[in-house]
């Protein structure tokens, strides 16, 4: 959808959500709810976003609930409310009068199923947070649901960014350690700018991304879509798009692209799909679905 602002307004405001979302500081709350307010829904859904990201850092949790709860009921854009969700997610006890809101939209047929399952996630979510701090726990594995030591939670959030306790930690550890090495013995094949991909496709892929000037990480580790990990072929930071290239054609395969797909489906993620008939025409691909999410091509 376009947005009603002014192309220059609306670039502004998107960079400034991007640029607040990445620094966690608290006093930064009162700017991105004045961002909630643009009748844009990117930069609606980015401020959602980054207020939800200010929660670890001491942002006024009543303010941020309170500018998150509308959005989070009803919003313009289905992205922008799970958005929206998500970020109330992160305020945990402090968001629990909205339990009963999330309820009716996880049960509202006419919402996207996405939003229906976040709405869902989000309420479990503070119910148990809400359970907890009458409880007085601060902190749960996310695998096995036990209680946390606070010196648990810290050790696992130095390396996961996630709640584990010991013994979880350890298996998530070793797992990780065993697909890293099989995906990095598989980056054989080097891209112009240098980076090592999996294939001739991915680096047509690669090649194209640094000759347009847009930012990629490749096969960033352990980006996290739901309940699943999931590790993409390519992320565009500044676009919020990630690149998925399907280069197989067998059964396992297949059922793994499918249920990829279906997860970033859920999730209400920006996916552009590439296969293999893509390559010979990948220029006008890329630039045709990029323009979809605010990619400009450079002029020649």
């Amino acid at each position: 959808m376009k947005s009603p602002m002014l192309p220059a307004d609306h670039h502004a405001a998107v960079q400034r959500a991007l640029e607040l979302g990445r620094f966690g500081r608290p006093e930064a709350l009162d700017e991105l709810v004045s961002l909630l307010a643009q009748p844009s829904n990117e930069v609606q859904r980015l401020a959602a976003s980054a207020i939800g990201k200010l929660a670890p850092f001491g942002a006024d949790p009543a303010r941020a609930v309170a500018a998150l709860a509308p959005l989070a009921r009803t919003a313009r854009h289905p992205q922008t409310q799970q958005y929206a969700i998500r970020a109330l997610r992160a305020y945990g006890a402090a968001a629990a009068e909205q339990i009963r809101d999330l309820r009716d939209v996880a049960r509202n047929p006419g919402a996207r199923a996405y939003v229906r399952e976040a709405a869902a996630s989000a309420a479990d979510a503070l119910d148990q947070a809400a359970a907890d701090a009458a409880a007085r726990v601060r902190h749960r594995c996310q695998r096995c649901n036990a209680g946390l030591s606070q010196q648990e939670h810290d050790r696992a959030q130095a390396a996961f960014q996630r709640d584990y306790c010991n013994r979880c930690f350890d298996e998530v550890f070793l797992d990780r350690r065993r697909f890293e090495a099989q995906v990095e013995l598989a980056k054989t094949v080097e891209a112009r700018d240098g980076t090592l991909v999996q294939s001739a496709g991915e680096r047509r892929i690669a090649d194209w991304l640094a000759a347009h000037g847009i930012a990629y990480r490749y096969d960033a580790k352990f980006r996290i879509l739901g309940e699943f990990q999931i590790r993409p072929d390519f992320f565009l930071p500044e676009l919020d798009v990630y690149i998925e290239y399907w280069g197989l054609d067998t059964p396992q395969y297949k059922m793994s692209m499918y249920k990829k797909q279906t997860l970033y489906q859920q999730e209400g993620k920006r996916l552009i799909s590439v296969y293999p008939p893509d390559l010979p025409r990948l220029d006008e691909h890329l630039t045709t679905k990029l323009r979809l999410f605010g990619f400009v091509p450079p002029a020649t």
